[in-house]
């Protein structure tokens, strides 16, 4: 089946409804563990302690990090579409396969494995929506699609309630499934952006390593970017891999209200944030060049104080209060990063340098989340690490102020 389109609008907006459920899928499959922590350690004794299982997640975390900028270049060097199809389908699999283990080591590989599949989608789907959307509907397309990760993260947090009413191993039997076949409907309804000098089977043949890697790290702007991009991020990876546990022990929550609690609150008001902060972002671009950081800086700030007053919290209510808090702040941040991106660098080099401002930034968020987990088997409280990662958070907002976007474009290096 083909269909017989141009780039147009219409077709655009299709793009981004179709890569919406993949971005679920995405962070659904990869959030459940988090909910599952009680069911899994009492079915797997080798998960000794809590700094094993932080280390199952952070394995994830450092192997996707690693082969992100892998991922990218492979977008950018040749073909978006397929990246995108091969990583939905290789995940799913591996989401299946997770389901089917029985000891600490099997996890540990089957994460592993997870981390380089599921490397390859975020900077090629981010990289095909701008290909797509080049003007003033960037922030609200980028946003659309951020907004099914969050509805990923919030269903991630289902998985305490099926692991309290059945097996938590169902939960990656069904949603393995359900991937590869969506990976069908993507075959047969997504293509690439057809752009001058491009066929749509093939990125341009001038895209070598060597020329990206230099384009972006001799532009200061980029690393002010993957700065930035790093330091609020730890404090998402920290509420991503962690909330549910916090949850359970400040306010003695069983695993599903934690879990969905968790992941409920946070993620609903981060889809709100996304899509509220795309539309602002394309509104402020029209009256100011600096508008998306301008922003994104806000929802930095937001997220901030959000999560210095969970760290205090003493009641559900105020925890929730700055949950709320935080996922509005958070969704203005991340809905704004790759449309920022392209500010600062050209179409052929975008999907690599997300791929290595995931590759900086999920390493430093894994080994907070090691930190973490060493930390409760201390006994330290969650306090402190909420209140350092909010100061962190917030000194990031000096530096995306002196991103300097780039209009035109510099010749290719």
């Amino acid at each position: 089946m083909r269909l017989n389109l141009n780039n147009s609008a219409a077709y655009a907006w299709l793009v981004v409804g179709l890569l919406w459920p993949v971005a679920l899928l995405n962070y659904l499959d990869r959030q459940m563990l988090s909910s599952i922590r009680m069911s899994m350690r009492a079915d797997i004794p080798s998960i000794a302690n809590d700094q094993d299982f932080g280390t199952l997640m952070a394995v994830f975390m450092w192997v996707y990090a690693l082969l992100s900028p892998v991922g990218g270049y492979v977008a950018d060097r040749f073909n978006r579409r397929w990246t995108v199809i091969g990583s939905l389908l290789v995940w799913s699999a591996v989401t299946w396969l997770t389901g089917h283990m029985h000891t600490f080591s099997q996890m540990l590989w089957c994460r592993a494995a997870m981390g380089i599949s599921e490397a390859f989608y975020m900077p090629a789907a981010l990289a095909l929506i701008v290909d797509y959307h080049t003007g003033p509907t960037r922030g609200r397309a980028v946003g659309m699609h951020q907004s099914g990760i969050y509805c990923g993260l919030a269903l991630g947090g289902i998985g305490g309630y099926i692991a309290q009413t059945g097996s938590w191993r169902d939960c990656f039997t069904w949603f393995g499934v359900a991937g590869v076949l969506y990976s069908v409907v993507l075959m047969l309804l997504l293509r690439n952006a057809v752009k001058p000098g491009d066929s749509p089977m093939s990125r341009p043949p001038a895209v070598t390593v060597r020329g990206t890697l230099r384009a972006l790290w001799t532009n200061p702007s980029f690393a002010l970017l993957v700065a930035y991009f790093t330091l609020p991020a730890i404090a998402g990876w920290m509420m991503k891999n962690w909330l549910p546990t916090f949850l359970a022990d400040t306010f003695h929550l069983k695993a599903g209200p934690a879990g969905l609690s968790a992941t409920g609150y946070i993620q609903i008001a981060s889809l709100i944030g996304v899509l509220a902060g795309g539309c602002v972002a394309d509104y402020w671009m029209r009256r100011r060049q600096r508008g998306r950081i301008y922003t994104s800086a806000t929802g930095v700030l937001l997220l901030a104080a959000a999560l210095a007053g969970l760290g205090w919290s003493t009641s559900l209510g105020a925890a929730i209060l700055c949950m709320i808090l935080f996922g509005l702040g958070w969704g203005f941040f991340d809905g704004n990063n790759m449309p920022i991106l392209c500010q600062i660098t050209r179409p052929e080099h975008r999907a690599t340098g997300y791929g290595l401002m995931n590759l900086v930034s999920i390493s430093v968020g894994a080994g907070a989340t090691v930190v973490l987990g060493w930390m409760r088997d201390q006994g330290i409280h969650f306090t402190l690490a909420f209140t350092g990662a909010a100061a962190v958070a917030l000194l990031s907002i000096g530096l995306i102020l002196f991103v300097k976007p780039q209009v035109p474009f510099p010749k290719p290096i």
